[in-house]
């Protein structure tokens, strides 16, 4: 982090310094008769070339606050209109610069004029004028999308703290246990009791270490391997193999069906991760003696796998949650269940990966289905005609109103 603020002080350095020399141009009239004005239309015209070119953007506002000056970043980002600068923090902030001569600040800019989600800039102003004066001056305004890294440094704040919290658990249970085990030492059947639950809690501490570093891989910590073809029946298969001893111990059936033969671009183990996943909280969260379904479809471009089950079912306010980091509908099952609550969180990055997205439909008692949207790798014919009739559908049904 501290070598990307360096390269940020650098970059608004240089651009500040492109600022300044725009602002000679405006002072042309001041220089000395003997100055070759070929020179200074020169130098001019390099550096609105070089504020043009610059991801960061740019504006330069007169001492009346109107926009002189915007590098196409910033009429991109939406915050000019006109001469007008439209945020009313970047006002304030220019009408801080008038007195300070500088001042640096993160503002939020608002959907409506970014478009999209709401953007959060770091923006650095700074007076143009050599020496401070009564009179306001021209003002040179700067601005970086940090949304991204701050994005970053909160979910890294966030995802430590979760951490440190969920390791002590297993970590916890490890040392009492190991502390009753010694003062067992006489009891050979409480002794293995303990032994078991150490076993266990050994098991959980382990899954957890495994699933927070294939979270951390997802995330961002390794560049993402080239997408290549991969056959949907093949993860689907694998991700049953993995889940059947777990459902074969509850009694549990696990069904295949859907279309076969769907193809999607992606990383297969990765893919296969979140269908296991998903099959794991289905059996997890099922009843003994019931039964699992699991098929893919082709629809809009995309194949949709869906997992469905017949379990306990999430309760309406913890459905948009369940995909969070740690977190779990019960917290009492957690332990029963195996559970890390990191399950869900690494489908979902798995999805935004492939450009792809999960969903839940779940009603209390009756049970729940995922479904994880992959892109296709080819277009599907199937998909295209289902697709072509319902738009004809919909044309004939506009033309009879």
């Amino acid at each position: 982090m501290i070598l990307l603020a360096a390269l940020g002080g650098l970059v608004v350095g240089a651009v500040l310094g492109a600022v300044v020399a725009l602002a000679i141009r405006r002072r042309a009239a001041a220089e000395p008769a003997d100055a070759d004005p070929g020179d200074a239309a020169r130098e001019a015209a390099l550096a609105r070339r070089l504020l043009d070119l610059m991801d960061p953007a740019v504006l330069i506002l007169d001492k009346d606050d109107a926009v002189v000056v915007a590098n196409p970043t910033a009429r991109a980002l939406g915050v000019v209109r006109d001469r007008r600068l439209l945020v009313p923090a970047l006002q304030g902030l220019v009408r801080e610069v008038h007195t300070a001569g500088s001042r640096r600040a993160d503002v939020a800019l608002p959907g409506e004029i970014v478009g999209g989600g709401s953007r959060l800039v770091g923006a650095h102003g700074i007076s143009l004028d050599a020496a401070p004066t009564v009179v306001p001056g021209p003002v040179a305004l700067v601005l970086q999308d940090v949304t991204e890294a701050r994005r970053v440094e909160a979910v890294r704040r966030d995802f430590v703290a979760n951490v440190g919290h969920e390791l002590k658990t297993p970590v916890g249970a490890l040392g009492l246990l190991a502390e009753a085990t010694q003062g067992a030492a006489d009891d050979p059947e409480t002794v293995q009791r303990f032994a078991a639950r150490m076993a266990h809690e050994a098991d959980r501490l382990a899954k957890l270490v495994r699933e927070l570093i294939d979270l951390s891989r997802l995330q961002g910590a390794e560049p993402l391997p080239e997408l290549v073809p991969v056959d949907v029946d093949t993860v689907i298969a694998e991700a049953v193999d993995r889940t059947g001893l777990a459902a074969a111990a509850k009694g549990i059936t696990i069904a295949v069906g859907g279309r076969r033969g769907l193809v999607v671009r992606g990383v297969e183990s990765q893919l296969t991760t979140a269908v296991t996943n998903l099959l794991a909280n289905a059996v997890a969260y099922s009843p003994e003696n019931t039964k699992i379904a699991v098929g893919a479809r082709a629809r809009g471009g995309s194949a949709e796998i869906a997992v469905t089950d017949s379990g306990i079912g999430i309760p309406r306010a913890d459905r948009e949650r369940v995909f969070e980091r740690f977190y779990r509908v019960d917290q009492s099952r957690a332990s029963s269940t195996g559970g890390t609550g990191l399950g869900l969180a690494i489908v979902k990055h798995v999805a935004s990966n492939h450009g792809g997205s999960v969903s839940v439909w779940s009603e209390e008692g009756l049970g729940s289905t995922f479904t994880l949207r992959i892109p296709l790798a080819v277009e599907d014919s199937a998909d295209r005609r289902d697709l072509t009739d319902a738009a004809a559908g919909q044309l004939q049904e506009e033309g009879h109103r």
